[in-house]
């Protein structure tokens, strides 16, 4: 279910100004000398849409956990200032109502909160025949449905104005992101839904300064809508997310280097639409040559079985495994990425000829 609409609030926010969308602000709104300034600047590099937490509860009880109903005068204030759109994350129905009570712009519903169903029904009930723009950050885990099926509880009480938020996800082996990001999840939730804005949050996926500018590309490099970073005057005094923050003359720097690359002509596209047509080709052919291989891997199994022998040959693997990456090597193949496909095809093989060898 898609929720058609030419007009989207975000959507006409980028085209305005010729230019990605760009949401920036503080990951929490602290005082309101820290959320003036902050906008200040911000208004200064054109950002469309100014953000601050106000409800920030986290993992473990005892930090600094937002300023509350305070802070809506605070982002009511910036709009009076200075012009400019402001949005806030939501959690729970008396938030939507305090915050629309204060006229605020734009609405966001977290990762913590869109993992939760019955969560994200109350405030779309609470959203209900409003017309308030709100997106929707990826839950916490990869799960696309929970994101799909957040997006269209909000499109089934009428919100249209609806875009996605990519910030990465949790998880509990080390890498050089804080969440993720997982591109393959966000892309298919493209595919669901064609025509919904998505906008990329290298903040919570980097959690490092150094990785807001690729990451930012990235997602514009996927057509993504645009950019939502947190921007703080002083990050090292932040009480919230300190290590992740940028200042806004650092922002500045990044939505400049920003690239938008062109859409594809007609000799782009024909070129591309031959160049898949060959790659489908040798998909086939690889498909082909995986059933072949599946195929002999069973006449083996069979032999196993009929003698009694193991199914696991610890050193006919390990000699896969050597063979097969040295092969790729020879071919300009990434000897990373055959290894790991044998990886896939070994445990395949193991799984069919476990299935000969204890059937009847």
């Amino acid at each position: 279910m898609e929720r058609k609409k030419e007009r989207n609030y975000f959507h006409q926010l980028s085209k305005l100004r010729r230019r990605p969308l760009a949401i920036a602000g503080p990951c929490s709104a602290e005082t309101l000398e820290q959320v003036l300034e902050t906008a200040r600047q911000l208004k200064d590099l054109q950002v469309d849409i100014f953000r601050a937490g106000v409800w920030k509860p986290r993992s473990k009880p005892g930090n600094f956990e937002g300023v509350g109903t305070e802070g809506m005068k605070w982002l009511h204030e910036v709009r009076q200032q200075y012009g400019m759109p402001v949005a806030t994350e939501v959690a729970k129905p008396h938030h939507v109502e305090i915050a629309l009570r204060h006229n605020i712009d734009v609405l966001w519903i977290g990762a913590r909160t869109t993992v939760n169903p019955f969560d994200v029904q109350e405030l779309a009930e609470a959203l209900r025949g409003t017309h308030v723009p709100v997106m929707v950050k990826n839950p916490v885990n990869p799960d696309l449905s929970l994101w799909a099926g957040a997006i269209e509880r909000l499109w089934a009480v009428g919100v249209q104005d609806v875009a996605a938020i990519h910030r990465g996800f949790s998880t509990y082996e080390p890498t050089q992101y804080r969440n993720v990001p997982l591109w393959q999840i966000p892309i298919q939730l493209k595919g669901l839904y064609p025509s919904l804005p998505v906008v990329v949050d290298p903040s919570h996926i980097g959690g490092n300064p150094e990785l807001i500018l690729p990451l930012s590309q990235k997602g514009l490099d996927l057509d993504f809508e645009g950019v939502m970073i947190e921007t703080h005057p002083s990050p090292t005094e932040a009480l919230s997310d300190s290590e992740q923050q940028i200042t806004p003359s650092v922002l500045g720097e990044i939505l400049e280097k920003l690239q938008v690359r062109s859409l594809p002509d007609a000799a782009f596209i024909s070129r591309t639409e031959e160049l898949r047509q060959k790659i489908d080709r040798a998909d086939r052919e690889i498909i082909e040559a995986l059933a072949r291989r599946m195929r002999l891997v069973e006449k083996i199994g069979e032999d196993k079985k009929e003698n009694n022998i193991a199914v696991l040959q610890p050193d006919r693997w390990k000699s896969i495994f050597e063979t097969r990456k040295e092969w790729a090597r020879q071919m300009n193949v990434n000897p990373q990425f055959a290894a790991e496909l044998y990886e896939l095809i070994h445990l395949e093989s193991i799984r069919l000829q476990t299935e000969i060898v204890e059937g009847e």
